[in-house]
């Protein structure tokens, strides 16, 4: 299974997305925010990043171009979690170098399902256990 990096500034909502990925499996590392995604993102090199576009400290846009920046992580799929899903606000996210959306809310089975459909495009999964 894979690991990720979650960033989402919301206690609940984070807790409900690490329990959901957990509990298929994937290991998850959780941030309360931006900035303490990029901090921690060196560190864990997950196979695939999770943001929320708005959080307080640095937006998820910000991280995101942060991290595209970063020679060592740039090479990892971002992807933004948001309730705004106007085709500007998709378009800034993919600008600042997210693969893709996921929109807010969600049921934990339809999270599961993009995450896996997103590691099946990227190569990663069941096949690198």
């Amino acid at each position: 299974m894979a690991h990720i990096l979650v960033a989402e500034d919301e206690q609940d909502i984070r807790e409900l997305i690490k329990f959901t990925l957990g509990y298929a499996g994937h290991t998850v590392t959780a941030a309360a925010n931006g900035a303490e995604a990029v901090d921690l993102v060196e560190e864990a090199m997950p196979d695939l990043i999770m943001m929320d576009v708005r959080m307080p400290k640095m937006t998820g846009y910000e991280a995101c171009r942060q991290m595209k920046s970063m020679d060592s992580v740039k090479h990892i799929p971002v992807v933004f979690l948001s309730a705004k899903g106007q085709n500007e606000e998709v378009q800034t996210g993919i600008d600042a170098g997210a693969m893709a959306y996921i929109l807010k809310p969600f049921a934990p089975s339809d999270l599961l399902r993009r995450v896996d459909e997103i590691l099946t495009q990227i190569g990663v999964g069941e096949a690198d256990d």
